[in-house]
Formats: C-alpha cells, sequence, structure tokens
C-alpha cells in the first residue's frame, strides 16, 4: 500500500490532465476511430449530428477514465479491445445525455459552438441521441462481459432518474442540500463512477478494487459538478464552454443559490423566489444582484469546499493501489478537475 497524496500537497495552479491523455493515447486513438465507425448511418443526418458534438472540443475525460482504470488494473496487454469498446461506450453515453439535456434545458451552447437543438431541431437531437444510446449497447453486448453490461445500464438508469429529480425540484426554493446531492450522484457522478468501474471487472479485480475505483469516480463526478455549478456564476464562458449564468436563466437550483438563501435575510429570500420560482426579472442586473448575494453569503467558497472534500475522497480511493504513472495521473485528474475554479 502506498502513500496517496492530499490535494493540498498537489499544485493545483499546474494541474493538467495532460499525464492522463499521454498515458492512454494509444487506446484512445482506436476508441476515436471507433467512434465514428459506430456513429455512421446510412441517414445522413445521424452522423451529421453526432460529429457536430463529438467534434467539439471536449475532453472525452469519462472514456479516458475507464482505460486508464483498465490499465492500472492489468487489462489492456494480452486481452482483446474490451476496454476500448467500453470506453466508447461511455463516451456514447455521455454524448447521448449532453444532447438530451440540451433539449430539455432548451439551452443555445454547448462546448462553446451552437446546441446540435439549434441547428437541427429538437426532434433530431433527441433521436440521435437515442441513436447513440443504442450504439452503445450493441458495443456493450459485443464485449460480452455481463458485469459491465449490468453496470452501465444501470447507470443509464440512474442517469435518467437524476434528470427527472432535477426537473422535480427546479424552481424550488424548498430543494434541500440533501437533494441536489442525489441530482449530482444520479446525473453525473453516476457516469463517472461506472467509467472506473469498468477497467477493474474487465480485468477481473477483486472486489476491493472494484469498489475502490468506483467510489473514486463517483467522488470525482461530484467534485466535477460542485465546481461546474459554481463557475456558473463565477466563471467565463470559455472554461464553462456554455454561457455563464445558464443555471440562473433556467431556474436550476444548485448548491450555490440553495446556500444563499438559506443564509439571506427576508429581503434577500424574496428575491429568490421572484426569480427562481416566479421567474420574474430574470435579467443580467438579476443575475448580477444573484452573484453579489453569492458572494457575501460565502455560497460560492464554501460550494468550491465541498468540490475540495469530494476531491480528497476521489484521491483516498486510490490508497490501496500501488504507485504507477496510471494512478499519478488519475490522481492528476482530480486536481485538474478541481483547479478549474482557480
Amino acid at each position: 500500500m502506498s502513500v496517496v497524496p492530499s490535494l493540498d500537497e498537489t499544485n493545483q495552479s499546474q494541474a493538467s490532465i495532460q499525464p492522463l491523455i499521454d498515458l492512454v493515447k494509444t487506446d484512445m486513438g482506436r476508441v476515436n476511430d471507433l467512434i465514428l465507425e459506430k456513429a455512421g448511418s446510412d441517414v445522413d443526418m445521424i452522423p451529421e449530428v453526432a460529429k457536430h458534438l463529438i467534434d467539439s472540443g471536449g475532453k472525452r475525460l469519462r472514456p479516458m477514465l475507464t482505460l486508464a482504470a483498465a490499465n492500472m488494473s492489468g487489462y489492456g496487454k494480452a486481452e482483446v479491445n474490451g476496454h476500448v469498446k467500453m470506453a466508447m461506450a461511455v463516451e456514447f453515453m455521455h454524448t447521448a445525455t449532453l444532447l438530451h439535456d440540451d433539449v430539455v434545458d432548451e439551452s443555445d451552447m454547448r462546448r462553446g459552438k451552437l446546441a446540435a437543438r439549434m441547428l437541427w431541431g429538437n426532434q433530431a437531437s433527441v433521436l440521435v441521441g437515442d441513436y447513440l444510446l443504442g450504439q452503445a449497447f450493441r458495443v456493450m453486448v459485443d464485449v460480452g462481459n455481463l458485469r459491465a453490461l449490468d453496470v452501465l445500464s444501470t447507470a443509464a438508469c440512474v442517469i435518467a432518474e437524476g434528470e427527472v429529480l432535477q426537473l422535480s425540484v427546479a424552481q424550488n426554493m424548498k430543494t434541500t442540500t440533501d437533494d441536489y446531492m442525489k441530482v449530482i450522484r444520479a446525473k453525473t457522478a453516476a457516469l463517472f463512477a461506472a467509467a472506473c468501474e469498468m477497467g477493474p471487472i474487465l480485468a477481473n479485480s477483486d472486489e476491493a478494487k472494484i469498489l475502490a475505483l468506483r467510489t473514486y469516480g463517483l467522488e470525482l463526478g461530484n467534485a466535477f459538478q460542485l465546481i461546474d455549478d459554481a463557475l456558473d456564476y463565477g466563471g467565463s464562458a470559455a472554461s464553462l464552454g456554455k454561457n455563464v449564468g445558464d443555471d440562473f436563466r433556467e431556474g436550476k437550483i444548485t448548491l450555490p443559490v440553495i446556500l444563499a438563501y438559506e443564509r439571506g435575510d427576508n429581503d434577500d429570500k424574496a428575491f429568490w423566489r421572484r426569480v427562481m420560482e416566479e421567474r420574474k426579472d430574470v435579467t443580467d442586473g438579476a443575475l448580477e444582484h444573484a452573484m453579489g448575494l453569492l458572494r457575501t453569503s460565502n455560497a460560492l467558497d464554501d460550494t468550491l469546499a465541498q468540490a475540495r472534500a469530494h476531491g480528497e475522497a476521489a484521491i483516498k480511493a486510490l490508497d490501496m493501489f500501488e504507485d504507477s504513472a496510471y494512478k499519478s495521473a488519475l490522481i492528476d485528474a482530480v486536481a485538474f478537475c478541481i483547479s478549474r475554479a482557480h
């Protein structure tokens, strides 16, 4: 057993996923080839829509995590390319959820470009997302690992549940921190967890290591979403890949808003109810006022603190693994996710 550094010991200002990118470069090349192959169709609109999002500059962190976890677990040497296929399936699941999310959220931008729905319409975005999900499951079946199939198919159900739960708590200032954490565990962290769990499952690792990498992915996903939700009020369009303040305009009740509401006086609470529940006066000026309330209530700082705590938990989950380049890259990935807030 080795000693894992904490986030405080990792230079977050210089955090990078480049070591991870370099380690899985060859495998990711095979994943990308498979993505292009499986996104193809005789129906021209399907590859057009899929390619628009696939080529839009996403880091493809989730499939890289699958590949790294597989290699760290001893898979990918003499075996066939099951980890490549599962990594592709993970990316298709993620891409499908983005296509669906943009329709549900009525988003105009995705990763700094027009959302697919703005170019091809809501119907095409939903249906192409469905197609990608179908292709993901075909590839999973081709791998032939029933447990891996069960993990990813369960994740697909959990993600959908999380999206529906988010709808049920949207524009509701009675939403609690527990409600919020249930949403992000389902809609974001579940796929991170499944992506990381694939590797040790394919490698037939012991249950402790499977659980450890699942925990790593789950905590990393929690941290990732907490940072995203804080950046919506304190980041930039370039770092977000969408417009700053989109969550505010859509009436999403995220942790910064929950904390600011709980800590506000009667006037502050009235403001939050007016803009988030009644959807009145949702202007750029109201966004600026909201940002001010988030700062003065320390809601953003405390959201970032929670993200760091989940990041620490992710790193701690790797404690049982021997030191290796892959383990170091997974630690760096946590630091990178947290560093986006700096």
